[in-house]
């Protein structure tokens, strides 16, 4: 059976989520972004990160369409963007609403209340 174009546009959005998604860097990144904008320094500070493999799994984020930017003097912040398709919405809201369950993830979320004030990066 043939598949068309139009069935394929479907699932593209969610192959994409999905492979940004693929890494547990990304996943705890996107846990942290759950709760609100961040500056690049404080998923660094909150997941350990260095400044390199920060930006490295923030660009990949970013290119799959699950983030965006913006820059504010040098500091540059991240949100989960509004996604395209009611699909991949739905997959990012079960995947936040779970993440409060994870263990792991509450530690990383603790770390970064503890370690990263509003005026961490001025």
């Amino acid at each position: 059976m043939l598949t068309s174009a139009t069935e394929l546009d479907d699932v593209r959005p969610l192959t994409k989520l999905f492979r940004a998604l693929g890494d547990e860097t990304r996943l705890r990144i996107i846990a942290l972004l759950s709760h609100g904008e961040l500056c690049v320094c404080h998923v660094e500070a909150a997941l350990g990160l260095s400044q390199p493999n920060c930006s490295r799994q923030l660009g990949i984020l970013k290119s799959s369409g699950v983030v965006d930017s913006r820059r504010d003097g040098t500091w540059v912040y991240y949100r989960i963007t509004d996604q395209e398709t009611e699909a991949v919405t739905n997959v990012l809201a079960v995947l936040t609403k779970t993440f409060g369950t994870e263990r792991g993830l509450r530690v990383d979320h603790a770390r970064l209340k503890k370690n990263c004030g509003p005026d961490a990066c001025k």
